[in-house]
């Protein structure tokens, strides 16, 4: 592990896990099952648990790991293993970029909720947005082996999609603050987003 990679998860990554954690934690709906999409380790959906013991929480992703906090069950990055309006809550934090097909994804996350979808994701909006967000995306990923097709949307281009997939918004949150300074001052920048999507 490089010294930025030592720095990242000693000082950056756990602010913000604990932040979003929080934010997560408001825009959930009460008592739903949830299926967190491309969980990692489990690590975000422990800290939401604890906030919110009335959420029953399951993981899936493209890479197993062997110290997964959560139940995670394996996908292929476009297809998810479940039937229709099998929870009442879609999850993805920081998935839909990394997927090959984005489009598809959302897709296959629209059928598998019956009631939302909340997506964390990144923005494309601003100077050197591109190459900001492919920098994080380096440093907190590459060595987990995990897929990085950089594909990032601006805001203009979610919304599209999300009309396209017939999803309302409900809540959109753009101010996250999930860094500390001075890291905020280049890595916030209005490049993340948090949105609670209804189904239409």
């Amino acid at each position: 592990m490089s010294g930025l990679e030592r720095l990242h998860d000693g000082y950056v990554a756990e602010r913000r896990s604990r932040v979003l954690a929080h934010q997560l934690a408001e825009v959930m709906p009460q008592a739903v099952s949830v299926l967190d999409v491309g969980c990692g380790d489990g690590s975000l959906a422990r800290r939401l648990s604890a906030l919110r013991p009335d959420l029953v929480i399951r993981g899936t992703d493209v890479l197993l790991r062997p110290d997964a906090q959560i139940e995670v069950v394996e996908y292929d990055g476009l297809h998810l293993p479940e039937n229709d309006e099998a929870v009442d809550v879609v999850l993805m934090v920081d998935t839909v970029h990394h997927s090959a097909d984005p489009g598809q994804l959302l897709s296959e996350a629209r059928r598998v909720a019956r009631n939302h979808l909340i997506i964390k994701d990144h923005l494309r909006n601003g100077l050197l947005a591109q190459e900001t967000l492919r920098f994080m995306d380096r440093v907190g990923n590459a060595r987990h082996g995990v897929a990085l097709p950089y594909t990032y949307w601006s805001e203009a281009e979610w919304r599209e999609q999300w009309t396209e997939h017939a999803l309302n918004i409900e809540v959109f949150r753009s101010n996250l603050r999930l860094y500390p300074r001075p890291f905020n001052l280049f890595f916030d920048r209005g490049l993340h987003f948090l949105t609670r999507l209804g189904l239409g």
